[in-house]
């Protein structure tokens, strides 16, 4: 299980650097959307800190906060869907950038679900 923990936490990582390029594009998010370019960015780093922190408990020990912490890992990844929907509602970005977004969103929440499904048995 220690590879695909980190393959989670360098595909949260991978997910955030994309996130902060597309929205610190000011051609992509002008001033007036600073709300929600601040939403996206938190929610993502979230996201990554959720993940990092739960791959660091004991599972023997912090059993119930580990699967805490990939819960919350998981509710952060729908929000930030809803966030790039909105955006994309807002045309701020084009259904290649939404397409690949939300399929980086979707992996890192499907493999999180993976792992928490893992723990509870534990």
């Amino acid at each position: 299980m220690a590879e695909s923990k980190l393959e989670i936490i360098i595909m949260a990582t991978n997910l955030a650097q994309y996130t902060m390029r597309i929205t610190t594009n000011r051609k992509r998010y002008p001033a007036k959307y600073i709300t929600l370019v601040q939403r996206i960015q938190n929610t993502c780093m979230d996201i990554y800190e959720f993940l990092l922190d739960a791959n660091r408990l004991n599972i023997k020990t912090s059993k119930a906060e580990r699967l805490e912490l990939q819960t919350r890992a998981i509710n952060s990844c729908d929000k930030l869907s809803c966030y790039i929907e909105i955006s994309l509602n807002l045309n701020t970005v084009g259904n290649n950038t939404i397409e690949h977004w939300q399929k980086s969103i979707n992996d890192v929440k499907y493999m999180a679900i993976a792992w928490r499904n893992k723990d509870k048995i534990r």
